[in-house]
């Protein structure tokens, strides 16, 4: 999908970025008031996908990469407010995302970022020439480094905005130029490299305080979509954290800017959005899924999706799912086998 004009998208493309990445299963919750815009640009080159995602509004999102994919990328732009699995991110972060469970990011509104999902054994083998055959790919050394304090570093932050260029503006096709899949692959190994180099003052620090923040809202938010069908109080939230209202609450100021019972709300409404966007208006109907998730008061239901979304919840159901772009993702489905 290439979106030339920002004001002509919709903002729940954001929240459907899986039906657009299909590799990927992706869940967004926004963190603020009401959703303004966000752009999302993708392009199929070869056996990878490039992407580029712009935002006005903060959101936290989890996904999975299957087992024989991974991720490369770099925050063009971000916020204090944005992190990566509790770990707080800048502008010029460069990150890899190798297939080993759950990633989870926030990032605040303004954030750009270009990305990148590529085939592991892409990866593995251009490893493999750079470094050793028989060395395993160092995850933790490539998971987040800054591109701002040496050569190779800026080289890479340039690199990938110009192979952005490429996709995103020039008025060609890509999917089959052997140019821009030879700046693909030379992208790729300046990754590498640029991880494989960065020293420790060019990796994010996590502290701990910082870590049990995140560790909190982990398991408050698991305890919430266990549960969401039902009501949840905050005492049953603190005793599933393992910590005070207090303590709950300074940790999902800090690492959310909500409190646990808003953040509830939203994640209850983009649950909502999410089923309610890929459901079958023959089979589901508003009230089931609002039901599923716990929203029980459907007018208050209704309005609350309308100001955060733009549209009533009967609007989302009855438009096309994301299987619309599949004929943009035939290449890497099949490599998905």
């Amino acid at each position: 999908m290439i979106a030339e004009n920002a004001q002509a998208l919709l903002p729940q493309d954001l929240i459907s970025l899986s039906g657009v990445l299909k590799v990927c299963d992706m869940e967004t919750v926004v963190l603020g008031a009401h959703l303004r815009r966000a752009t999302i640009d993708s392009e199929v080159v070869g056996e990878s996908i490039f992407c580029n995602i712009e935002t006005d509004f903060s959101f936290r999102g989890r996904f999975t990469i299957p087992a024989d994919w991974c991720v490369i990328g770099c925050l063009q732009h971000t916020t204090k407010a944005s992190g990566c699995n509790g770990t707080p991110v800048s502008s010029g972060t460069a990150f890899t995302i190798l297939p080993n469970g759950i990633s989870e990011f926030v990032f605040g509104a303004g954030s750009h970022v270009v990305l990148m999902l590529v085939p592991l054994r892409k990866i593995q083998l251009k490893f493999a020439r750079l470094v050793h055959p028989d060395v395993e790919i160092p995850a933790r050394m490539l998971a987040l480094f800054s591109l701002s304090s040496t050569q190779q570093g800026t080289t890479l932050s340039a690199h990938y905005e110009k192979v952005h260029q490429h996709l995103i503006h020039d008025q060609r096709s890509v999917r089959s130029d052997p140019v821009i899949e030879k700046e693909i692959d030379m992208l790729l190994e300046n990754h590498l490299l640029a991880g494989l180099s960065a020293q420790a003052d060019d990796r994010p620090q996590c502290s701990r305080g910082r870590r049990a923040h995140y560790q909190i809202v982990q398991r408050a938010e698991q305890y919430m979509r266990g549960n969401m069908r039902r009501v949840i109080y905050l005492d049953e939230l603190c005793a599933a954290a393992g910590v005070s209202e207090r303590a709950l609450r300074y940790a999902f100021d800090d690492l959310l800017g909500l409190s646990p019972n808003r953040y509830l709300s939203m994640l209850r409404l983009c649950t909502a959005f999410r089923a309610l966007s890929v459901a079958d208006a023959s089979r589901r109907s508003v009230k089931s899924v609002a039901l599923s998730c716990g929203l029980w008061d459907l007018s208050r239901f209704a309005d609350h999706y309308r100001h955060t979304f733009g549209e009533l919840p009967r609007d989302t159901l009855m438009r096309a799912p994301p299987g619309e772009f599949t004929s943009s993702l035939g290449a890497h489905e099949m490599a998905c086998g």
